[in-house]
């Protein structure tokens, strides 16, 4: 690295620096851009069998069974997220995903065109050549092991930029990737700021195409770069405001219900573009759920993110506990009912800590109910009709996912279909596994998906070969 500018990495739970990194400037992205346009462009990696690329991808997942312990550490410290949270999800989906795409490097197929008998139309992908992929920190081995596997599958040179918060697991995969065989330039992780390394790879005209996952406003802004220098493809995976849906019968799933309606409120500590931050449920019923996901929310184990038995750490940091805190409390001053939750009481003393909060009664337009606060925190409304519950899950900018429980298959299809949600899921929380894409619709997403063969899109061009037959 070329700068003198150096990036700080804090433990969410202590407020204490882990590390300091130098953190890559505009000048570093130019000359990575560089190195890997002459790489792709050598052909060390792009032009090697796709078998073989396949099996270099497979080494790399295997390394990362080696020290997967290590990866789930480095993911707790940076991010503050539960150890057992990270050993038992975050690095085995991400092992996971490696491997999947390695095996389905050479599972992409052209296309032959109708031509007839005097012609022969060939549709093929190629790889984009320098990609860059800019990340979040809620998850940031997973999302990293999202765009590395099916960039580097297509062929392509990948630039990562981690978030400035959690980029040490980025760094140990890169440490893996040439452990097991990827040539130098063709996997370069690029630590640093958004203002500086972000809007550079926006920028930088040797970049492609370019995958981001985090805020809407980012998004906004890496779409507008990318426009104002060489219309690189962009795609956009960004907030949520997810609805769980609870029909009339839903209640007869008993604890499973609640299990799930926990996981998905709370899982990372709410900070999940997936969260199902706002359950609607019919009002038949609704008494009964709130007592029951109050009490199971109330019995959460908040603590020290390396404890195995924790299952709430803290946020990832104070501006974040900040946010969250004031959009309670002004829900609170607007006449909403916080059944458990607020401002915290004996919790840990260090680390930004935030209690799970139930809300009811939460005023129109208050943002529990309209911002994506990426925290603790859930909204519960209720319904009387199918109608109405459809209306108030897509009453948002967002349509990233969304869960609806019954019995009745009728009504979930309705349901299901009504939706305006990438990922609906039936009866669970999920969004669904590495074979089914992932992204949203309306504000969440643009441009491109995550998961499933449908992820090499983003990282490919087609070409067709038009051929006249004599």
């Amino acid at each position: 690295m070329t700068t003198n500018e150096m990036l700080q990495v804090v433990n969410p739970a202590t407020g204490e620096p882990i590390t300091f990194l130098p953190a890559a400037s505009a000048d570093d992205v130019s000359k990575a851009a560089e190195q890997a346009r002459q790489v792709h462009e050598a052909g060390v990696w792009s032009r090697l069998p796709v078998r073989e690329r396949g099996a270099v991808l497979l080494r790399l997942a295997d390394l990362m069974e080696r020290d997967a312990e290590i990866l789930a550490r480095l993911e707790s410290e940076d991010a503050g997220k539960p150890i057992t949270e990270c050993r038992t999800g975050d690095v085995p989906g991400a092992i996971e995903s490696i491997r999947w795409f390695a095996e389905a490097a050479d599972k992409v197929f052209g296309r032959l065109a109708p031509s007839g008998p005097d012609a022969l139309g060939l549709m093929s992908r190629e790889p984009v050549g320098v990609v860059a992929a800019i990340l979040p920190w809620n998850y940031p081995l997973a999302m990293t092991a999202w765009k590395v596997g099916p960039a580097l599958a297509a062929g392509n040179c990948l630039l990562v930029k981690p978030a400035e918060a959690t980029p040490r697991s980025a760094l140990h995969l890169a440490e893996l990737a040439t452990e097991a065989g990827l040539p130098e330039g063709v996997l370069t992780v690029l630590p640093g700021y958004g203002r500086t390394a972000g809007v550079a790879l926006a920028r930088d005209p040797l970049v492609g195409a370019l995958s981001f996952t985090g805020s809407t406003a980012t998004g906004r802004s890496i779409l507008k770069a990318a426009a104002d220098s060489n219309f690189k493809r962009v795609s956009l995976e960004m907030g949520g405001k997810s609805p769980q849906v609870l029909m009339a019968d839903a209640l007869s799933y008993g604890d499973e219900l609640i299990g799930n309606m926990i996981e998905a409120a709370f899982l990372t500590m709410g900070q999940n573009c997936t969260a199902g931050s706002r359950v609607l449920v019919h009002r038949d019923i609704a008494e009964e759920v709130v007592e029951r996901f109050t009490a199971a929310a109330r019995e959460l184990v908040i603590g020290d993110p390396a404890d195995p038995h924790t299952q709430m750490g803290p946020l990832i940091d104070h501006a974040a506990f900040d946010r969250v805190a004031g959009a309670v409390e002004a829900a609170r001053a607007g006449g909403a009912q916080i059944h458990t939750g607020g401002l915290p009481h004996g919790l840990p003393p260090r680390g930004a800590y935030y209690p799970p909060t139930v809300i009811t009664r939460a005023p129109d337009g208050s943002d529990v109910l309209t911002k994506e606060l990426f925290g603790p925190v859930v909204t519960i409304q209720t319904f009387t009709s199918e109608d109405e519950a459809v209306r108030g899950a897509n009453a948002t900018e967002y349509g990233l996912a969304a869960s609806l429980w019954t019995r009745d298959l009728d009504t979930a299809l309705r349901l299901a279909r009504g939706i305006e949600a990438g990922v609906v899921s039936v009866n669970a929380y999920s969004e669904g596994d590495i074979t089914t894409p992932f992204g949203g619709w309306k504000q969440s997403g643009f441009g491109g998906v995550e998961k499933s063969t449908n992820a090499f899109d983003q990282w490919t061009r087609e070409k067709t070969v038009w051929i006249r037959t004599r």
